[in-house]
């Protein structure tokens, strides 16, 4: 454990020209005196490592030394050659740098190691698109993800419901959701959500943007991903479900509203039915999944759904009459 924590000690300091003590032990997950004593132990194994005292100081290697470090055990090996998305690197334009930097790391993996990457690779596949919908590669992906690897400003024409707008955006990072591409980008001074298929012209340009050090590409998008799932359950439904069709629910409707309705639910009667209220998108979108639920569920309401179901029941129980 602790021969573990000097090589992470080590890369860390390697990384950047000086860190202080807190700012490793928040890093290492230890105290500020386990940092020094770490610290003391890689000096007496002969690392440079110098100590600069004052408010301002902190810990650096000296001379600009380097480790070589050749010490990947077999799950480090095969978990790297796993970190990349083929498709996605393919449809930004960084297959061939990919394929480069995996070809150096496999040459500079120890002999007893080699077949890590193959193994990794028969294993586990990621398949990113969703089913049934062909995968279509955004024509101007490569030029914004250009844009956001050197942090370049972007002017661009962005298609929308009531026709094209004219944007000069700070592109901030690209997120690949259920096959779909979206380019998190900064419009003045908010950060906003463009769907990389509606962009019909890019132009990137020589002026690079200043990023503020605190944003969170993942954070913002799993709170923005949470606010879009929220705005578009609109209507409110009652249901009555049968043990079946409470297990079914969270197949055929939006999963986590499904979860927060049942987990809302109160006491099963006595044939083990229970009520639930339930967020939908639209009573149309409702209908024709509660429909896949068959007998299992009964709508209670609003009465305008229940009568449109029934309508289609009764359809049904004459068509197989």
């Amino acid at each position: 454990m602790r021969a573990a924590r000097l090589i992470h000690l080590l890369l860390l300091l390697q990384s950047k020209a000086s860190m202080t003590g807190p700012e490793l032990a928040r890093r290492l997950e230890v105290s500020e005196r386990t940092v020094a004593r770490d610290v003391q132990a890689l000096s007496e194994a002969g690392i440079p490592v110098y100590a600069d005292r004052g408010r301002t100081g902190g810990y650096r290697l000296v001379g600009g030394y380097r480790t070589r470090l050749t010490g990947l055990g077999r799950t480090e090996a095969e978990a790297l050659f796993l970190s990349g998305v083929p498709t996605a690197l393919r449809d930004m334009g960084l297959a061939d740098a990919a394929s480069a930097a995996r070809l150096k790391v496999a040459a500079a993996l120890h002999p007893d190691l080699g077949d890590a990457p193959a193994a990794a690779a028969q294993r586990f596949h990621l398949d990113a698109p969703g089913w049934w919908r062909p995968h279509e590669t955004p024509a101007l992906l490569p030029a914004l993800a250009e844009a956001v690897w050197d942090d370049r400003r972007i002017t661009a024409r962005y298609r929308r419901r009531d026709g094209e707008v004219v944007r000069e955006l700070e592109p901030y990072g690209l997120v690949l959701k259920a096959g779909a591409w979206y380019v998190v980008a900064r419009a003045g001074e908010d950060h906003r959500v463009y769907r990389a298929d509606r962009f019909t012209e890019v132009t990137v340009g020589e002026q690079v943007f200043r990023r503020d050090e605190d944003f969170d590409l993942a954070a913002f998008w799993e709170e923005r991903a949470a606010e879009f799932a929220r705005s578009i359950l609109r209507e409110s439904t009652e249901l009555r479900l049968t043990p079946a069709g409470a297990r079914r629910l969270p197949h055929v409707t939006d999963a986590a509203a499904a979860h927060e309705a049942l987990a809302a639910a109160g006491p099963a009667d006595a044939a083990g039915r229970v009520t639930v209220t339930l967020r939908v998108e639209s009573l149309e979108v409702a209908e024709s999944q509660l429909l896949g639920l068959g007998p299992e569920v009964e709508v209670l309401g609003p009465p305008q759904l229940r009568t449109r179901v029934a309508r289609v029941a009764a359809r049904m129980a004459a068509l197989y009459d």
